[in-house]
């Protein structure tokens, strides 16, 4: 089986709600039905709880009577109940994964992390299931559509990765393992929210910051200005402020939040991963997980991220010379380091392309920039989208529905700025995938961008990027939801595609027609064409540093996972986190006395798979290669897209919807002509 709810951070969860429109809800009779309204009864932790005990009796009637069948096993006796269990299942976990990370009181979060791990702990015995995996592998599916065979054949391999051939001690040890990582998880994740620090700074180190976001930061009592490690404060701080001291100062509580508590667990994690994948025959727990990848060994990987290697290398080295020489004429001659690399960025862009990044913020302002997300995809996707009445967690959320012409394709809600225990990132969770007839697709985009207006909430062309990509992985979810099955249902795909259609939409917000329809200053004035000009012209530097950078987060995920750690002590842990990204670090390593593994969520979620990002780099910028050469605005091509790989989930192999779409298979050309600078 695969890992359903912890995978839910990037990938698709699923959750239908009748509340979405009346007259459909009476439709839906199966696992949808069951689920109902999401966010209509977190009231307290305590209403959470009996909610959950309800799911669990749910889920543990269905697993006991798909156990318990007897007779033929058909699509319809064995495959379609097993289907409902998988849908239920997730329905709780990603519903209370995402009061994990949302909730208005530690209590209501502390619910979500209690539930989502009991539904994990649920699917690891529904993986060990010998009676439903006997039911499901004695199904005939030869005349089934292809779909349904491939579905059949991903869930088979799926239960034999998760131990259904074990017996004796080695099944129970299995078991006691994934339920101590699924505790471990929990940990690491609540740790992890919670991992906010405040440092503070007199009024007159403030200097180069944003005059709003001075605004937004008045000095205390002490006359000392607070100023946190949320996203919209730290990166800020890191491009702007002329104060070496206190970018390093705040910069090392940011990379060190959570630390040692986080790195032990993460020791524990890898430890306990490693023994796990040797009881099922694999030499280490990357093997076991990149079996059902688009590159499914270690060697494929090693050979990937070699083959971006050379090709980021030299834009890497142009774009650290021209840092360089920025510190060299404006800080005497500093090395270029993680404290300084971001500020040096700003003064490159500026005296090389002619572009100053607070220019660029003085057009986006989170209500305009939502709209013209929502615009763009209205205007690619022939979709119409509108406020959707219903209950929410937070003042800060808002809500709305998707539909085509009349009829209703799903829901979303967007948390979009940061708050205390709030996850601290963005993401994007499923809380539905849509199964015909049953369920409609329901989305959440949890952010940490802006709030306010011009005078103190405006938003980097970067958070505009941002927002736009999360909302990709919505549209995917959404616009793939009309599946016969739940299981390839909107963001199912292999887990190194599900990226790509995120990252090709980026390429939007470099696009002036796309820009000048919401990016407006605070006099009205639409942003100039010819700021959007030196926009791209300056889009390739810095994209060699940031390639590299990625490769060391790939190398080092892919690093931990080849075998248990000799000393899984915290200390020991981050020191091999910085020797492993030092591998293709830009900067010549993490700083010592910093401990960024503690808060790299993506450790624990995507295990050994980070790579995924820059696999999914070239593949979205190939697939966007067709955009390209038809218009970014051609009906034709974003309607096949539409169709051919969003609208399609996961029901065949990511290599086939590629190919529907670009006529061949996928190559890295595009990516690496993206990274050349032309003279």
């Amino acid at each position: 089986m695969r890992h359903l709810i912890v995978a839910s951070l990037l990938a698709s969860s699923v959750f239908v709600s009748p509340a979405l429109a009346q007259d459909q809800a009476e439709e839906f009779a199966g696992p949808g039905a069951f689920a109902g309204a999401i966010y209509a009864d977190a009231v307290d932790a305590e209403a959470l709880g009996v909610r959950c005990d309800e799911y669990v009796g749910e889920v543990e009637r269905r697993f006991d009577a798909l156990a318990g069948q007897t007779g033929p096993a058909t699509v319809t006796t064995a495959l379609r109940p097993f289907d409902d269990l998988s849908a239920i299942l997730y329905y709780g976990g990603a519903e209370y994964y995402s009061f994990s990370q949302s909730m208005d009181t530690a209590e209501k979060r502390a619910a979500g992390v209690d539930c989502y791990t009991r539904m994990n702990e649920i699917e690891t015995r529904i993986g060990l299931s010998r009676p439903i995996y006997d039911r499901l592998a004695a199904i005939d599916a030869s005349n089934e559509d292809e779909g349904t065979r491939y579905y059949l054949q991903q869930i088979l391999a799926g239960f034999e990765r998760s131990g259904v051939a074990l017996d004796g001690e080695d099944r129970d040890r299995f078991q006691t393992l994934q339920e101590e990582l699924t505790d471990l998880s929990a940990r690491f994740a609540e740790n992890y929210a919670n991992a906010r620090s405040i440092i503070k700074a007199l009024p007159r180190e403030l200097a180069g910051l944003p005059q709003d976001w001075i605004d937004a930061h008045p000095p205390g009592v002490d006359g000392m200005v607070d100023i946190s490690t949320d996203t919209p404060d730290y990166l800020p701080v890191m491009q702007y402020a002329e104060d070496d001291n206190l970018r390093e100062k705040l910069s090392r509580a940011y990379l060190s939040r959570a630390f040692p508590v986080n790195s032990e667990i993460l020791g524990q994690i890898f430890t306990k991963r490693d023994e796990l994948a040797r009881l099922i025959g694999r030499p280490d727990y990357a093997t076991l997980v990149l079996e059902d990848r688009m590159l499914t060994t270690a060697e494929q990987v090693e050979a990937h991220m070699a083959e971006m290697a050379e090709a980021a290398t030299p834009a890497a080295q142009r774009d650290k010379d021209q840092m360089q020489a920025v510190l060299d004429e404006r800080r005497g001659g500093a090395p270029l380091t993680m404290f300084n690399a971001s500020w040096a960025s700003q003064q490159v862009l500026k005296s090389a392309y002619d572009l100053d990044a607070q220019e660029v913020r003085q057009y986006f302002t989170y209500d305009n920039v939502r709209a013209g997300v929502l615009e763009l995809s209205e205007d690619l996707f022939s979709i119409d989208i509108r406020p959707w009445d219903t209950p929410v967690w937070h003042p800060d959320v808002e809500a709305f529905q998707i539909f085509d012409g009349d009829q209703l394709l799903g829901a979303f809600y967007l948390d979009s700025h940061p708050r205390p225990g709030k996850y601290q990132h963005a993401n994007h969770i499923a809380l539905r995938r849509g199964v015909t007839g049953d369920s409609l697709p329901v989305s959440v985009l949890t952010m940490n961008l802006p709030r306010g207006g011009y005078e103190t909430g405006l938003m980097e062309h970067g958070d505009v990027e941002t927002f736009l990509h999360e909302f990709g992985h919505l549209l995917h979810n959404i616009l793939g939801g009309n599946q016969r099955w739940f299981g390839v249902s909107g963001v199912a795909t292999e887990r190194d595609f599900v990226e790509a259609p995120s990252q090709m939409l980026e390429n939007w917000v470099y696009d002036y027609d796309t820009l000048s329809r919401f990016a407006r200053n605070e006099a009205g004035e639409v942003i100039p064409r010819d700021m959007v000009e030196r926009m791209n012209a300056a889009r390739v530097f810095g994209e060699g540093v940031q390639e590299l950078g990625q490769l060391g987060y790939s190398n080092a995920s892919l690093r931990f996972h080849q075998g248990a750690p000799q000393d899984a002590s915290a200390q020991a842990i981050s020191d091999a986190y910085r020797a492993y990204h030092a591998v293709y670090d830009p900067y010549g390593g993490r700083p010592e006395g910093t401990h960024q593994e503690a808060t790299f969520s993506h450790l624990d979620g995507y295990s050994a798979g980070y790579y995924t990002y820059g696999w999914s780099r070239v593949i979205a910028a190939d697939l966007f290669s067709r955009f390209e050469a038809a218009g970014l605005r051609d009906p034709e091509t974003a309607m096949a897209y539409r169709t051919l790989v969003l609208g399609r989930g996961g029901s065949k192999p990511a290599a086939d919807l590629i190919e529907d779409f670009l006529g061949r298979p996928v190559n890295a050309d595009a990516f690496k002509a993206s990274l050349i600078l032309e003279d």
